[in-house]
């Protein structure tokens, strides 16, 4: 067999125990701060039929799937989990008490370039409101999101949100620039979504193409693209169309921020639209303080996907917060947590006549709820203590000859290097 095929895939990962233990690590958090706010957990397949995820807005995502046809059926690996918990719901739209409160931690797949942060598959937590049309929605998100950051150890202000509007936007624009051609607003937003990767020029390249999706003149480009500079709510507002509704909805939501106690971490900043056609209001992205690394997390309001799919008329809003970004953030700042083996005994038969007494002593012990590891074969007790000490464990039990002999064993704990004998437990004498 080649060398390269026994090699994980470029851009995925082998989980070995040290990494299971982080991950396991931040799932459990990712979970516990889902139950705090009241989400229930679901999951769906990784395989979909592929046209659930291919739109036709000239989206990256599209282009990046890892997609097969079987026995006539084209299909495809997950790449995000919006469009299937779409479908879920589309499927019991009817039986449903709205609104939802639906999260899931699912593996999702994208054959895209490989930069720091980014990977071919990852792991995602995807919390979803769906049925409740008002900005308190947004609100309650954002701040599961920062009783997250919290609980994994970043402190405020060391993860920026920035939020925009997606509907403000296009309120804006379909007055002016895009009077004339409202269908390609959504085209628009996937243009303009590469600008800090690609620059303002080539953004407005894009977007004055003739022979693009969007085709505006290039003044009328580059207007659109300098209006993405604001960075400022106030200006926003001012900027907005009068009575505008979408203005009103992000007084409000930064209202609501405040009273949670994250306003001050959470920025307007008129450059974020997603790069996602489906998005229909405010966006946000979630940065590190420093901007070194692709964003931590992002999300926003999708009213329409699931009429889009063939089901009823739905306001929604979700976000997706990535496993990959936030373990780089916390290498970064030394904020990894050092993760020891989750094992409470170590049982050590000092000879092999003992190893009965051992195995009856490990039955008792995982009876009462405690992670036990029986050494196998013939182990010098020396390094026995040496490893388990090193892989954090609370305590060593053994049984030599004359502890049999006798109906005893010696414990010893390894935090007070104390050790004391006690009665084997009933029936594990020889």
């Amino acid at each position: 067999m080649a060398k390269r095929e026994l090699q994980a895939p470029r851009g995925t990962r082998d989980f070995y125990p040290e990494d299971m233990r982080f991950r396991s690590w931040l799932f459990d958090h990712f979970r516990a701060v889902a139950r705090a706010f009241a989400f229930e957990e679901i999951d769906a397949p990784i395989v979909e039929h592929a046209d659930l995820f291919i739109r036709k807005a000239g989206e990256e995502i599209v282009e990046q799937l890892y997609h097969f046809e079987l026995h006539g059926r084209h299909l495809a690996l997950r790449p995000e989990l919006t469009p299937s918990i779409s479908r879920m719901v589309i499927a019991r739209a009817g039986a449903l008490r709205l609104p939802l409160r639906w999260f899931t931690i699912g593996q999702n797949w994208r054959y895209e370039r490989m930069t720091r942060g980014r990977k071919r598959e990852h792991y995602q937590w995807d919390a979803e409101i769906l049925g409740e049309p008002g900005v308190a929605a947004e609100a309650e998100l954002l701040s599961a999101i920062f009783a997250l950051l919290e609980r994994v150890g970043l402190g405020n202000g060391e993860v920026q949100v920035r939020v925009n509007s997606r509907a403000l936007l296009e309120e804006s624009l379909r007055g002016g620039v895009l009077r004339d051609r409202p269908d390609v607003f959504g085209p628009l937003c996937i243009a303009i979504d590469k600008l800090s990767k690609i620059g303002r020029d080539a953004v407005v390249d894009l977007l004055s193409d003739p022979q693009g999706e969007v085709g505006l003149t290039r003044d009328a480009s580059g207007e659109v693209v300098d209006r993405l500079a604001i960075d400022d709510l106030d200006d926003a507002l001012r900027e907005a169309p009068p009575n505008s509704a979408a203005a009103a909805e992000l007084r409000r939501l930064f209202e609501l921020l405040e009273a949670y106690g994250i306003g001050p971490y959470v920025h307007f900043d008129a450059s974020v639209v997603r790069g996602l056609a489906y998005y229909t209001g405010i966006v946000f992205e979630g940065f590190d303080a420093g901007a070194t690394l692709r964003a931590v997390f992002g999300g926003g309001r999708y009213d329409r996907l699931v009429e889009t799919l063939g089901g009823p008329a739905m306001p929604a809003v979700g976000f997706g917060f990535g496993d990959v970004v936030i373990a780089e953030l916390l290498a970064d700042l030394d904020r990894l947590p050092t993760l020891s083996r989750d094992v409470g005994d170590v049982v050590v038969p000092l000879d092999e006549a003992q190893r009965p007494a051992a195995l009856r002593v490990a039955r008792a012990l995982r009876g009462e709820g405690r992670s036990v590891e029986v050494v196998l074969g013939a182990a010098r007790l020396k390094r026995v203590l040496a490893d388990a000490s090193r892989a954090g464990v609370e305590r060593v039990v053994m049984i030599g000859p004359d502890e049999a002999a006798r109906g005893k064993m010696r414990v010893r704990d390894l935090a007070s290097r104390e050790e004391q004998e006690l009665d084997l437990p009933e029936g594990s004498g020889r």
